[in-house]
């Protein structure tokens, strides 16, 4: 904090020029101002620095009063009181000074006095007048800092009423020859449209003067005024579609000064703009949107998933191809750049994905069809925002055939969320779902029940509102009405015989409402059973006095006959001296009613829901006394929306000072995020979200006296094969997947796996067939068992002979590419199946294709292509036919381009049938990281070197290997065996693991058990090599 502090006040007088002289770096010492800020953070209590303040707001105020305070002097006395006033305190003897300091003096005393009247006054404050002459003035200056300052207040402070003393001034400004003046001045008229939009519409044609500014400043600020005009009326400037397609057309291309880049990517936030405009201009038009498809796909393909600003880009892209008239080509994209994000181990990203496809389903909800196994986990995703999000895809994806699932999904969520907003928002859904899709009424009623349960007094007052109303009017179905109604009533009678008094105070009002009016549909329940019930309700302490009211009113339709004549003759007296007025006339009707059934039927007829009512909602009967009394001198009637802008309005900023956020005690050094694993615990505040301070600065390093090192190059490592054959994870067909020669039968699915496929298929059911178009551009591959094909021509000794010759070990087991094409594999009988296997410097990737027809295949050409993927042939010669019952095996050399969670390789594959004609089949293959990781053996020493040298990095906690002695090392060992890793030192509870990406692309790992779990932290000089890794080290424990 001490190191903030110092900052802060050495940055203060660059800042505010107290001193103009050269060298003034710090303030002194002996500033009033540096004084009362290391005053405040030295205080310990509330108190301590209300006195403080206090004390200091009386100097401040004797000093602005005296007639020999100098501007100088006045510059630092308006921050003081600024800086109080940020605290919370008020300081409104300044407002008027602040006023004259804008008034008077140099820039640079205007500049301190401008700042304190936009942070001391607000639109409506009368002190407002008194700045408008000093603006006029400044506007009309020759100075370019006094006419910026008068721009700047006009865009924060001025209300409507005083826009047309001004406007003609700023409108001058547009055409000023200093760039900085036209782009204030735009953005000025922009704050006038948006509270006064009819006070500007003559300057329309002036916009598009600055739209076209040859300044990207002035025309990005205009750009603001177009994005919420096309809002309003898009179709009022569909002739500017080109135009704004220009201007990203350039600012895509590079063609914007460099100073507009951000991490190399050109105004981003342009670009965002532009986007969201050209979405507005293309809904529902088709002409507008053609011009659109060109600089759409151009901005999808450079902005490349690097950095946060492009993926910003890339979903603004994606929403607005989704927006404007559908091309086939930009969809496709656009649905691989949201399976991108969604499979991407980063949360950030995943949100994003999240938040794309719940755009995206409600345009179409059968693309949320292929990725239901990533939703699945995101339900049980650690991160609250990530779950949540999920939620609202499953809300947007509801249908009547999955309604039952996602709103016990919803309500699982309810009981366990804490945030009140959140609560409120998923009783919403739930309520809004379970009334248009109910599947019977008795699960309506049920699940009503659960979110009137679980919201309690939470829930917005238009949920109970439907649902009575929803109760009272019923279908077109007289049973079906009935039946809905004796339910509710069964519920709740079982509710009040239970325990009440757990029961939220809407939810009793809305069984004392539906008791009330529906208690006679049950022929076995007797009215004086339902008072007695309704008589608890007000026994009940926690019970309002609203609650009491329905439940009087309840009793009041009940009273009937005798029915429960004691009971509600005992209630009637007990309210009837109630000192709530509308409590005590509950009680005379009850008790007036009771003794006249004939006024009884007639005021409160059973049925009387259906009859209509006229209700005269302008209220014109009260018409006489509202004249009466505004001509008395009564003030108008303000609705609760214009009281409540005015109260916030007049309220005063309150901000809380920060506490010390570490102890004084640590050490600063700890604080170094450069520093070495191997020479510094991570419980110095390095491990992530695991952080433990209890160590001393002292004691931070490894302590390696008197330990023998044995991890060096060679270490206790047993000697690798040169090669190793991984069988890798299945790959998908929509034909079944075949196996060449040997047969092996798969361990089945954990019944994890199971469950979760068995939720995917009750939550995405209805939104269309498996075979819908995909967002990864394919179908969602399903999980099927390997299993041996029954009359198979090809024998496993022709394999053998092919692969004989390699320099390959025959596979374990091949898989069945994805096939994407016309053929049959029936009738032209060619089969490819696939496998890879390890070697130390690359991964070989076999492709076997096998010929089970009778003829010959010719002219036979293999084409393998990756963009993630180095791909190399090593086949001496290629093949160009294939004879008939025969394999013939294509080997290629792979190495990762670029890091990601899975990597991709795709072909094609063509030839001639016997008959000439010709086929073409497209195959792809994906592969998990881990089969481009190889151990990386290194020293400790090296390992701090390089440690210190990469910059890219990822903390995060895993679950460590449970029932075990030593559970960092069988954890550490479960990593090694499963991600090809090397574990350089296990030391204590911390252990250093180094490993490479093939071809030399190195990842280091610090690990450190805390708390029950493993504190990791990875490093490289590869951006997603960190976050990719630590993706597949969750998965791997998870497998434990």
């Amino acid at each position: 904090m001490s190191d903030v502090v110092e900052k802060t006040l050495t940055a203060l007088p660059s800042l505010l020029s107290f001193d103009s002289q050269p060298g003034a770096a710090k303030l002194s010492s002996t500033s009033k101002l540096a004084s009362l800020i290391r005053g405040i953070t030295e205080l310990t209590s509330k108190h301590e620095e209300e006195k403080l303040i206090q004390q200091e707001l009386v100097a401040i105020k004797d000093q602005v009063s005296s007639p020999n305070t100098s501007m100088r002097q006045m510059k630092e006395l308006m921050v003081r009181a600024i800086y109080c006033e940020m605290l919370g305190y008020e300081a409104s003897f300044c407002y008027i000074h602040a006023i004259k300091l804008a008034q008077q003096g140099t820039a640079l005393d205007k500049r301190v006095g401008y700042l304190a009247v936009a942070l001391f006054l607000h639109e409506s404050h009368e002190l407002l007048l008194l700045l408008v002459n000093t603006v006029l003035k400044d506007l009309q200056s020759t100075n370019l800092i006094e006419v910026c300052m008068a721009l700047t207040i006009v865009s924060q402070l001025f209300p409507k009423d005083m826009i047309p003393a001004i406007l003609p001034l700023v409108e001058e400004k547009l055409t000023h020859p200093k760039e900085i003046i036209r782009r204030k001045a735009v953005l000025a008229l922009y704050k006038f449209y948006l509270i006064a939009p009819n006070q500007v519409q003559h300057i329309h044609n002036k916009f598009r003067k600055a739209l076209c500014d040859k300044d990207p400043g002035v025309m990005t600020a205009s750009l603001h005024i177009y994005l919420q005009m096309i809002k309003e009326n898009p179709e009022g400037y569909k002739d500017l579609t080109g135009s704004f397609v220009t201007i990203l057309k350039q600012v895509v291309g590079g063609k914007l000064p460099m100073d507009y880049n951000y991490h190399s990517v050109p105004s981003p936030w342009l670009q965002i703009q532009l986007l969201r405009i050209l979405s507005l201009l293309g809904k529902d038009d088709q002409s507008s949107s053609e011009i659109m498809y060109e600089v759409l796909d151009e901005s999808l393909r450079r902005a490349e998933m690097n950095h946060n600003i492009t993926y910003a880009i890339l979903y603004e892209c994606v929403k607005c191809i989704y927006t404007i008239h559908p091309k086939d080509e930009l969809l496709e994209k656009a649905a691989k750049c949201i399976g991108n994000f969604i499979l991407s181990p980063k949360i950030n990203l995943k949100y994003i994905g999240l938040k794309a496809l719940t755009y995206v389903v409600q345009q179409d909800p059968k693309l949320a069809l292929q990725h239901q196994m990533t939703i699945i986990e995101c339900l049980d995703h650690p991160d609250l925002i990530i779950k949540r999000e999920t939620l609202e895809l499953l809300f947007r994806i509801t249908n009547g055939k999955n309604v039952t699932v996602i709103v016990e999904k919803l309500l699982d969520f309810l009981r366990t969320s804490k945030d009140d907003y959140t609560t409120i928002d998923l009783m919403g859904k739930v309520a809004e779902v379970a009334e248009k899709y109910a599947p019977d009424n008795k699960w309506f009623i049920a699940t009503m029940n659960t979110v009137f349960s679980l919201g309690g007094d939470l829930m917005q007052p238009d949920i109970p509102n439907n649902f009575l109303k929803l109760i009272s009017e019923g279908f077109d179905d007289g049973e079906q009405d009935r039946m809905l109604r004796l339910f509710a009533v069964d519920s709740y009678v079982s509710l009040l015989q239970g325990e009440p008094e757990k029961l939220p105070q809407r939810f009793l009002q809305v069984i004392s409402w539906v008791l009330g009016e529906y208690s006679h549909l049950r022929e076995d329940l007797e009215p004086a059973t339902v008072v007695r019930l309704l008589a608890h309700v007000l026994d009940l302490k926690q019970a309002s006095s609203e609650t009491k009211s329905w439940v009087l009113l309840a009793m009041t339709k009940l009273c009937e006959g005798e029915a429960a004549m004691s009971v509600l003759q005992g209630v009637s007296e007990t309210y009837s001296s109630s000192m709530d007025t509308v409590l005590r006339q509950r009680a005379q009707e009850l008790q007036n009613l009771h003794l006249n059934p004939e006024l009884w039927a007639r005021v409160l007829p059973r049925d009387a829901f259906t009859e209509p009512l006229e209700v005269d909602s302008s209220l014109s009967f009260l018409d006489g006394y509202v004249s009466e009394a505004l001509a008395a001198g009564a003030a108008p009637y303000k609705s609760p929306h214009q009281r409540q802008e005015e109260l916030a309005q007049a309220k005063a900023v309150s901000m809380e000072p920060y506490g010390l956020s570490l102890p004084i005690s640590m050490s600063l050094s700890s604080l170094d995020g450069r520093q070495s694993p191997t020479l510094l615990s991570m419980s110095s505040g390095l491990s992530g979200d695991s952080t433990d301070h209890s160590h001393k600065a002292g004691t931070t390093t490894l302590k390696l006296d008197k330990v023998k090192r044995v991890w060096g190059r060679e270490g206790y490592l047993a000697q690798r094969e040169s090669a190793v054959v991984e069988v890798p994870s299945p790959v998908h067909s929509a034909d079944q997947i075949e196996e060449v020669g040997i047969s092996q039968d798969p361990t089945p699915p954990p019944v994890a796996d199971q469950e979760k496929q068995q939720l995917a298929s009750s939550l995405f059911v209805g939104l269309g067939s498996q075979t819908s178009s995909s967002l990864m551009g394919k179908s969602e591959p399903k999980h099927q068992r390997l299993r041996k094909k029954a009359k198979d021509p090809v024998s496993s000794s022709e394999i053998s002979k092919q692969t004989s010759n390699s320099i390959f070990p025959p596979p374990i087991s091949v898989d069945n590419l994805l096939c994407n094409s016309n053929m049959d594999p029936k009738n032209h009988g060619v089969h490819l199946s696939a496998c890879h296997v390890h070697k130390d410097d690359t991964l070989v990737l076999l492709v076997f294709i096998s010929n089970s027809s009778n003829s010959d295949v010719h002219q036979f050409i293999v084409q393998v292509d990756s963009g993630d993927v180095e791909v190399s042939c090593l086949s001496e010669s290629p093949v160009e036919e294939l004879r008939c019952h025969h394999v013939e095996v294509c080997q290629y050399s792979l190495t990762a381009k670029r890091p990601s969670v899975h990597l991709e390789v795709s072909g094609l594959v063509s030839f001639n049938m016997p008959d000439r004609t010709p086929q073409t089949t497209h195959f792809s293959y994906k592969l998990p990281l881990p089969s481009f990781i190889r151990p990386l053996e290194l020293s400790t020493e090296e390992y701090g070197t390089m440690w210190l040298a990469f910059s890219h990095d990822t903390k995060q906690n895993l679950t460590l290997v449970a029932d075990v002695q030593d559970s960092l090392r069988a954890t550490l060992d479960v990593l090694e065996r499963k991600l090809h890793l090397h574990v350089v030192a296990i030391i204590g509870m911390e252990g250093i693991v180094a490993c490479r990406l093939l071809p030399d692309q190195p990842c280091l790992m610090h690990c450190r058990v805390h708390g029950g779990t493993l504190a990791v932290w990875l490093r490289s000089p590869v951006p997603d090599l960190p976050d990719c890794l630590l993706y597949h080290c969750q998965r791997a424990l998870q497998e434990v």
